[in-house]
């Protein structure tokens, strides 16, 4: 039966359907948010690379969250810029396949990194004397491989079982990129399994990394309000809060997408949702850590300093 049908070669991606007038207008502040995300991720990598008093599990585990994110915008959003400026741009069935695949990994990795990264946390402000020797350089880049090498395996799981699928038409993909729901809507197949596995998949890297950071932060806020100076437990606190506002922000949605129960037109919500996901998320992640994080403005503060005096002489 699958001989018979039709192979699509591409994929026509609807994006947002609006006036010219709104696509044009969208297309100049998603540009402008797309620029600020790769220029604000780019600082934080660059800040951490050339300051050594950066050169901590924190900040390389900041790092690697920075390039995932860098490399979760420019996934994403270019197609969506195209299509804001030329609705309905075809993209071929190959560069679709790609674009979910990359999707899934960054996501997943995301999830992980900050699982890993609330664990860093944990061990600093319970277990502080024992921090260098828990958390040492070995173990950091083993937990960091270890999130990128979880999170291409459950991609690549999710990728084989969609293309094993046969896609007949229509070709029309009701969202801004190759989003995977929005992909399966299209297969001339049955696609129970596949959603189930995205299910599950949503689960292990939502569900569970959400509750290791829930337990983690638990033993946090116990220890801290056991410290007696109040300039202790705001310092605690202060380093544990950048975090949590990127963890409340990316698994809110995403737990919304693909666990929370689907209610209305869970199609149209998911795509404004993603859009958040993959846009603002992003941009917001190092306004976050820049904002409410000392050490990285003293980093900046220096940079900005040293460029002074050279540009001086």
């Amino acid at each position: 039966m699958v001989g018979n049908q039709t192979s699509v070669t591409e994929f026509l991606l609807v994006g947002f359907p609006l006036s010219p007038r709104m696509q044009l207008l969208l297309f100049g502040l998603f540009s402008a948010f797309y620029a600020f995300t790769l220029l604000g991720n780019g600082v934080i990598l660059g800040l951490i690379s050339l300051d050594s008093r950066l050169h901590t599990p924190m900040y390389f585990f900041l790092s690697q969250l920075a390039t995932v994110d860098i490399a979760y915008a420019c996934n994403t959003v270019p197609q969506m810029l195209v299509n804001l400026l030329r609705p309905a741009q075809p993209i071929s069935f190959a560069g679709c396949m790609t674009q979910t695949f990359l999707f899934w990994i960054f996501a997943h990795t995301e999830c992980f990194l900050l699982m890993v990264m609330s664990y860093d946390r944990y061990v600093a402000i319970c277990l502080p004397l024992q921090y260098s020797t828990i958390m040492n350089w070995r173990v950091c880049i083993t937990l960091a491989v270890i999130c990128w090498t979880v999170g291409i395996f459950l991609a690549l799981v999710q990728m084989v079982l969609l293309l094993l699928l046969p896609f007949c038409g229509p070709q029309k993909v009701n969202h801004f990129f190759c989003e995977i729901l929005a992909i399966l809507k299209l297969a001339c197949a049955d696609t129970h399994l596949n959603k189930a596995v995205v299910v599950v998949v949503g689960v292990l890297v939502l569900v569970g990394p959400v509750s290791a950071i829930v337990v983690s932060y638990g033993h946090i806020l116990r220890a801290v309000l056991k410290i007696q100076s109040a300039e202790g437990r705001q310092k605690a606190f202060s380093t544990c809060s950048s975090h949590l506002c990127v963890v409340g922000l990316f698994y809110g949605t995403a737990m919304i997408m693909y666990v929370g129960p689907q209610h209305g037109d869970p199609q149209e919500r998911n795509k404004y949702l993603l859009l958040f996901h993959s846009l603002f998320n992003p941009m917001l992640n190092p306004l976050i850590y820049s904002l409410r994080n000392r050490e990285v403005n003293a980093a900046l503060r220096r940079r900005l300093k040293r460029r002074e005096l050279g540009e001086s002489l």
